[in-house]
């Protein structure tokens, strides 16, 4: 369960961070990224509740749809790339990182691919009690592995990016995450893949898969 503080106020913004970061990306290359639109946004849980991973869903101006996870720390990581800091109004100063070189979210994406485990619920905190609220952007998985364990928290990460695709080498396997979606990847892979929906968007399309 994602706790969520919907009185909250961030400085800057996730989104005004992802506006800045994004168009510096290889993966970015071509794409007009003038403008980014966020059409949804997943998360999964972190077992220790320290890290919060969510990802993002980017609509860039040539209509094209990003993929973009995130983590968000007390501190900074060692080693993983800094996207920005936010001042959070509830939890402070958050070090914003981009999430495939976070090993926190390198164990999360195992465990959906690995194991089958859900995206995070999120859970509002109100005046009158927690409230589950409906996230914008659905994801699941076709075909869990299930013989093969995710890796720890805090196992160390290899990460590689060719074209529009990053490569999380975990030790337990290999997750490839599209960082493009609706590229030549859709509909010719099979195994474990995560695939997710959101508004406007009916047919699953392919997020990520373990190899």
């Amino acid at each position: 369960m994602a706790t969520i503080h919907p009185s909250a106020t961030l400085v800057p913004g996730k989104l005004e961070l992802l506006q800045a970061w994004v168009p510096t990306q290889p993966w970015a290359e071509g794409l007009d990224t003038s403008a980014l639109e966020q059409v949804g946004a997943y998360r999964f849980d972190d077992p220790a509740g320290e890290v919060g991973t969510e990802t993002f869903l980017l609509r860039t101006g040539d209509g094209t749809v990003l993929q973009v996870p995130l983590t968000y720390r007390a501190q900074p990581l060692d080693g993983a790339e800094l996207v920005g800091t936010t001042q959070h109004s509830v939890l402070g100063t958050r070090y914003v990182h981009d999430g495939p070189a976070d090993p926190v979210y390198a164990a999360a994406l195992a465990a959906a691919l690995l194991t089958g485990t859900p995206q995070a619920e999120l859970e509002l905190q109100t005046p009158g009690g927690p409230v589950v609220r409906e996230p914008t952007a659905r994801v699941h998985v076709d075909g869990a592995l299930g013989t093969v364990g995710p890796p720890p928290s805090d196992a160390e990460v290899a990460v590689s990016t060719v074209g529009t695709t990053t490569v999380l080498a975990t030790g337990a396997a290999d997750l490839v995450l599209l960082r493009v979606l609706g590229g030549a990847e859709e509909g010719s892979v099979g195994g474990s893949v995560l695939r997710g929906t959101w508004t406007g968007q009916d047919t699953p399309v392919l997020l990520a898969l373990a190899r």
